[in-house]
């Protein structure tokens, strides 16, 4: 509360419980219960004073869920009851959990779902947490953990990789594996060298990203990890560096690039298509949103996803340049996805490794915590593979 960006969106939802009456609006004000450890006491004034501005311009909250650190006490619920004008029970605790997963089970033991059906006035049968509390049964005592190398240049904003850090963790809550993430900054792996910061990763992930700063690191971090046979993922960008990584040191290409990185490279095995070269404006070359990928038999795709074709979403510019795809598949590069119409490389995999895949859409937006996506669990399934062999030996 508090800034003029928001005032728009504010008014709209005033007027909407004007528009569609009072028995069908719900307000949920979601507020900040601080702790002050010096004083060893929460304070109750941000809550009273955001509550305030809300009612001055029209709206009366009718749950506060509060953000604490911890539970919060029956006075302070109270209190906060009695100054923001609302029912004790709509005093909801949001503490912060370990595992964003666990909430629907933390706002169940406070009553947030009764207290909204009563609110609105309807009926529903009790709800089934069951899912819920595996999935954090599984979080909590995993029958072991495997450690993923996230090699990109983004590193000190974590969030800028949160759909697949995400995507991690549900590829280990399919397998009851706690997913240690390790970021490794792919600037720094040009400057120390892959096994130093790369060694003791039981997988390597590589994703996506623009530019050219920092991606000979996530080329040596795709050498890394074919070379020593582990577990590898490239996503998007992370699968042209796996195929540039390719093409230099097992096929001998050694000038090998993408166009993105040098514009007059006369051996860029990833390029843009011929038909977009003349295209000046770059809007016009990008591949945006879902597009149909054919998966080939006896493929680490194909066994991951159970059926010949999927459908994936796209970011991206550059692609596979097909003039040197029978050089690579020569010597071993497996392309196992391609568009229907086989005039795009979608997905390619190693023969003879344990498991290294590269797409060049992006897996990680289609996974969910119930439903994790199927090469992310079998990727999290490769390491601890991987991880257990090591153990063993």
């Amino acid at each position: 509360m508090g800034d003029i960006e928001s005032l728009p969106f504010l008014e709209a939802i005033r007027q909407v419980r004007t528009d569609r009456g009072k028995e069908n609006v719900l307000y949920v004000h979601v507020t900040l219960v601080p702790y002050i450890r010096t004083a060893g006491e929460l304070k109750t004034k941000p809550t009273q004073h955001s509550v305030k501005e809300l009612r001055s311009i029209g709206i009366q909250p009718d749950i506060l869920l509060c953000r604490s650190d911890r539970p919060l006490p029956k006075e302070i619920k109270a209190k906060i009851a009695l100054f923001c004008n609302v029912t004790e029970d709509a005093v909801i605790t949001a503490r912060d959990v370990e595992q964003i997963y666990e909430l629907p089970l933390v706002f169940h033991q406070e009553g947030l779902d009764d207290k909204i059906m009563e609110s609105l006035n309807i009926w529903a049968g009790e709800p089934r947490l069951e899912p819920w509390s595996k999935i954090m049964e599984k979080w909590k005592n995993p029958v072991g953990e495997v450690t993923i190398a996230i090699v990109g240049k983004y590193v000190n904003l974590r969030e800028s990789y949160k759909s697949l850090n995400e995507a991690l963790t549900h590829g280990g809550i399919a397998h009851a594996v706690r997913v240690l993430h390790r970021y490794v900054d792919s600037e720094e792996v040009e400057r120390q060298g892959a096994e130093a910061l790369l060694k003791g990763a039981d997988g390597i992930l590589v994703p996506g990203g623009f530019g050219s700063r920092g991606v000979e690191g996530k080329i040596a971090a795709a050498r890394y990890a074919r070379e020593n046979r582990i577990p590898f993922f490239g996503i998007c960008l992370g699968m042209q560096v796996a195929v540039v990584e390719f093409a230099r040191n097992v096929c001998g290409l050694a000038a090998a690039t993408s166009r993105e990185l040098d514009t007059e490279s006369q051996c860029a095995v990833i390029d843009l298509m011929p038909d977009q070269r003349g295209i000046i404006e770059k809007g016009g070359t990008m591949r945006l949103g879902a597009y149909p990928c054919s998966l080939a038999e006896k493929s680490l795709a194909r066994k991951a996803y159970g059926v010949p074709e999927v459908s994936e979403r796209h970011r991206h510019r550059y692609e596979f340049n097909n003039e040197f795809r029978e050089a690579l598949s020569a010597k071993g590069l497996r392309i196992t996805g391609l568009s229907p119409d086989g005039r795009l490389v979608e997905i390619v995999e190693l023969q003879d490794h344990p498991w290294f895949l590269g797409c060049q859409f992006h897996p990680e937006f289609q996974s969910r915590p119930m439903a994790p996506h199927p090469l992310f669990r079998d990727f999290i399934g490769a390491a601890f593979t991987v991880s257990r062999r090591q153990a063993v030996s």
